[in-house]
């Protein structure tokens, strides 16, 4: 079973070419778990996947710190659900946002600590870090085995 792979992101356009690159592989069903510490990238990670996701670079995808979630139409008929469980204090809070309806779709995860025994099997996490550089950032994608191919 291979490991985890481990990406050295130089700036925010590598971030976002990273989050592009693994957008052709999301099917409705899948977790994508974004960790890492307050800066570290989850928001515009995910910004990106979505814009990748909905073929749309210019696509408005306000930060969900305030609305717990927001929602996303995508090409195809199926939808994407962007958590940011940062405020909340457990699974029970989780449920009260829609999560098993959400998870018919993809559900892209910030903080996904939160979501104690909701947290998806099979998921693929994306830990980011602070690199050496300013913009530099550390990603280390796990999981999903076998789907991630040749993301690096």
């Amino acid at each position: 079973m291979p490991g985890p792979i481990t990406l050295h992101l130089p700036d925010l356009a590598a971030t976002g070419r990273l989050a592009a690159r693994l957008a052709p592989r999301l099917r409705p069903g899948d977790a994508v778990l974004l960790e890492g510490p307050l800066g570290a990238g989850k928001s515009a990670f995910a910004r990106a996947l979505l814009r990748a996701l909905a073929g749309d670079p210019g696509l408005e995808v306000p930060s969900p710190s305030f609305t717990l979630v927001q929602s996303y139409e995508l090409p195809g008929g199926w939808e994407a659900h962007h958590y940011d469980l940062y405020r909340l204090s457990g699974p029970a809070e989780v449920a009260e946002l829609g999560w098993e309806e959400a998870r018919d779709g993809l559900v892209i995860v910030e903080w996904p600590e939160r979501l104690g025994g909701l947290r998806p099997e099979g998921a693929l996490v994306v830990r980011l870090a602070y690199g050496a550089g300013e913009e530099e950032r550390v990603a280390v994608l796990s999981g999903w085995d076998g789907r991630m191919g040749e993301v690096g």
